[in-house]
């Protein structure tokens, strides 16, 4: 696994693989780990994710440069990553109990039903590099307070922060093997998924990635959540703040140097708008700052891997050659590292790759609609679905609109974001299941049912 600076191009560092050997010890280090800490009280288990928000806070400085060396996260970004996943592991340590107590049922006479909540065993998380610390928390927060154990088969490009983040858990006080890195390639993941030890997958990433995982789990009957792809709609109505909604909307690009699966991609702005909209929304992306991710004053950093930016760019020029016009950006930059600017594409025909395909990285392509129903149905015109946007001034207008959007999740005057407080995921090709909130926590359980009857005369 090569590490290698995205800013610079230059080679960090070799990072050995494991070996069967070393997989098969791990993992069985993992399922004999699972015996004990399911029998560890909940209370205990939450002490430790306490620790580990502790653990994360008194290092933020040390995993966010690690994250902008390896995949080029501008610094300020980084830091903010750290603390979501402190406040993830607080939100559990503190909530986990109550979403996990015995659920009463109606039950007849003489008779008590109710349905516990009991750990699956070991689970697999397969994970990218785009948060390399946030997306392997939201998962390993929940699961860890629940009695279950993890093994994270990390992204190649960021060995570092997956071994880094397995020592927070240690520090934290965790006991050995309750949470563990596996460095091994994709086509090796498949091997661990069908390990008998390994109850549970979940994985963040490519389309193509989740039918593969989805498959191997299925012939193993092992249950799968699993967050793919977005093209998220940014929808800006005829009564819009438009001032706002570009703000907003430009945030909602470009966060981590829009490689981000719920960074609002197609904007779907009103006609009565759309020329105040384009004139506001180019002007802010010109001026966003691309450069050194080290250096706060940096905006945009680079894109995580070359092959990445030259897919993006290939996406750019099919689109223009579809007829897809450029108002800024377009080309990538002549200077060291994979640095691609901020991107405006207008006049996108309905079949060109950047209305059809997901673009990761800082490229918005701008739609103009006549009607509220024209603007619903170019949203929902997408195999994807997981999170959208819809900015209006009347707010009964904008849920209703909301409801009417085919995503996981969707925001009326705000940005698409995942908070542990509320459950996040996609629909159609964008996967299934749901992470955060008390659905996350309960997907790897077992929602027992205990029926319990007076003994008959």
């Amino acid at each position: 696994m090569e590490r290698v600076n995205p800013a610079t191009g230059e080679h960090i560092e070799t990072v050995d693989a494991h070996t069967d050997a070393e997989v098969d010890e791990l993992l069985g280090a993992a399922h004999e780990r699972y015996l004990s800490w399911r029998e560890v009280p909940m209370h205990e288990r939450c002490e430790l994710m306490a620790n580990a928000a502790d653990v994360l806070r008194e290092n933020q400085e040390e995993y966010a440069q690690l994250m902008t060396e390896e995949m080029g996260k501008p610094i300020t970004g980084a830091r903010s990553e750290v603390e979501k996943c402190a406040w993830v592991c607080e939100h559990y340590a503190e909530h986990a109990q109550a979403y996990l107590q015995d659920e009463t049922l109606p039950s007849p006479p003489e008779a008590e039903a109710k349905v516990v909540h009991e750990p699956l065993g070991v689970v697999m998380a397969v994970m990218p590099w785009n948060y390399p610390f946030w997306q392997v928390f939201r998962f390993a927060a929940p699961n860890l307070v629940a009695g279950n154990v993890g093994v994270l088969k990390h992204a190649s490009n960021v060995p570092g922060c997956a071994k880094a983040i397995a020592e927070v858990f240690r520090e934290a006080g965790f006991p050995q093997a309750c949470f563990q890195t596996l460095l091994v390639s994709g086509s090796k993941a498949n091997e661990v998924i069908e390990d008998e030890r390994v109850r549970a997958v979940t994985l963040t990433g490519s389309e193509p990635a989740g039918r593969a995982v989805a498959e191997t789990a299925g012939r193993e009957l092992k249950k799968t959540v699993l967050e793919l792809g977005g093209a998220d709609p940014f929808i800006v109505l005829d009564d819009a703040d438009v001032e706002a909604a570009v703000t907003r909307g430009v945030t909602a690009r470009l966060l981590n140097s829009g490689q981000s699966c719920i960074a609002a991609k197609r904007f779907v702005v009103h006609d009565a708008v759309y020329d105040e909209f384009i004139e506001r929304f180019v002007a802010e992306m010109e001026a966003q700052t691309v450069g050194d991710p080290t250096d706060e004053a940096t905006d945009v950093g680079p894109q995580a891997r070359e092959d990445l930016m030259a897919e993006l760019h290939d996406q750019v020029e099919r689109s223009v050659r579809d007829g897809a016009t450029v108002e800024c950006g377009g080309e990538p930059l002549d200077r060291e590292g994979y640095f691609y600017p901020p991107t405006v594409l207008t006049d996108v025909p309905p079949d060109a790759a950047a209305a059809c395909e997901e673009t990761f990285g800082p490229v918005a392509a701008v739609f103009r609609v006549d009607s509220e129903q024209d603007a619903i149905d170019l949203a929902n015109d997408s195999t994807l679905g997981l999170g959208a946007s819809v900015w209006t001034e009347d707010l009964e207008r904008g849920e209703r609109i909301a409801r009417e959007i085919e995503a996981g999740c969707t925001f009326v005057n705000e940005l698409t974001k995942s908070d542990p407080r509320v459950p996040f995921g996609g629909i159609k090709d964008s996967g299934y299941g749901r992470e955060l909130a008390q659905h996350g926590i309960k997907e790897f359980l077992n929602e027992k049912t205990v029926w319990v009857q007076d003994a008959q005369d």
